[in-house]
């Protein structure tokens, strides 16, 4: 089963940036998409980004759109999310998914391993 671990969280200020990394131990990284998630307080797991199998595609919720950058780079089996002008908003624990497929989707089902989460709150 693949094992994604996070890191790169905690707390910011609003309007500041963080960078979400995620590290992929899947042999077969180079040839799935992946994504990230968010599931804040009392609120269901959200789609945020995610990005084919050779970063030719990239997809966005429209709440991030313009603020987020997912990219990954294969040769470290690693993908990143760059977190810039922050809101409070954006507070959530932040998830990690490996795609069933090389190409982006924005549904939980189509992602078939998860990281544990990862804390980023944003402070007004």
């Amino acid at each position: 089963q693949e094992q994604l671990v996070e890191s790169g969280g905690g707390l910011v200020q609003a309007g500041g940036s963080l960078r979400l990394s995620c590290a992929a131990s899947r042999l077969t990284f180079s040839s799935i998409a992946m994504g990230w998630f968010r599931q804040a307080p009392g609120k269901e797991r959200e789609f945020v980004a995610s990005i084919s199998w050779i970063s030719t595609d990239t997809y966005y919720a429209d709440s991030v759109k313009g603020r987020f950058t997912i990219s990954r780079d294969n040769a470290k089996n690693t993908v990143y999310l760059q977190m810039n002008s922050l809101k409070p908003e954006d507070t959530a624990v932040y998830y990690c998914a490996a795609g069933r497929s090389r190409y982006l989707s924005m549904h939980s089902d189509d992602y078939d391993g998860w990281g544990q989460g990862i804390q980023v709150t944003v402070s007004s």
